[in-house]
């Protein structure tokens, strides 16, 4: 048996435009593979859906990769009003539809303050969070939901960055631009906006602008 070849010792940190369609584990072993590295890491995953900053840790840099994790992140995020799947973002299947009435801006902006500051959120079925050693979305795959408790998380900035000269939005969408804590899932807050607006939503595309200082 031949013996299997060593990597290289590279050190550092490459922030990379993680591109759409991929995991941010693929993501890690393209970037990995390239440089031939020994060891990697990367610093909290972006869903496949999900494009923008992914910071990567190679050798010694990935010491302080759980700096990063738990620091703040921004994203800019593109809200579907009307829609709800069972993913909260549209690469699930539509599990039901409503009407979206012609929100004024005002409506929105005070929406939008619910949610701004410490809230408690329930994290989605879909996610790697792990009930008895198994993944949720590994269960959620399977058809179960798992009751999943409600976790404290902070909103520092949640800005309305579409915006109509007649006062109302007519469009179905939001594009919002969010501030926050470690933990926070975007998809929640995404279907957490809906229903308090009485229609439901979901993520269609969603970008990280910002991962800790």
């Amino acid at each position: 048996m031949s013996k299997r070849k060593s990597g290289r010792n590279v050190h550092g940190i490459v922030l990379l435009d993680k591109r759409l369609g991929v995991s941010s584990n693929k993501a890690l072993q393209e970037v990995r593979h390239l440089f031939n590295a020994n060891k990697a890491g990367h610093t909290g995953s972006l869903d496949p859906l999900a494009t923008g900053l992914l910071p990567l840790c190679f050798g010694e840099a990935t010491k302080v990769s759980a700096l990063m994790l738990d620091d703040n992140k921004r994203y800019q995020v593109l809200v579907q009003l009307g829609v709800m799947t069972d993913t909260g973002d549209a690469e699930g299947v539509v599990i039901e539809t409503k009407p979206v009435p012609d929100f004024s801006i005002d409506e929105i902006q005070a929406c939008l303050r619910q949610f701004t500051g410490k809230i408690d959120q329930i994290p989605p079925m879909y996610s790697a969070l792990k009930h008895n050693g198994k993944k949720l979305y590994e269960l959620a795959r399977e058809g179960k939901t798992i009751e999943r408790k409600a976790r404290r998380i902070k909103i520092f900035e949640l800005k309305l960055l579409t915006d109509s000269q007649a006062g109302a939005l007519k469009a179905d969408q939001l594009m919002l631009e969010v501030f926050c804590s470690k933990g926070t899932y975007i998809r929640s807050l995404a279907e957490d906006i809906g229903h308090y607006l009485g229609c439901g939503g979901t993520v269609k595309a969603l970008r990280r602008l910002e991962a800790g200082q």
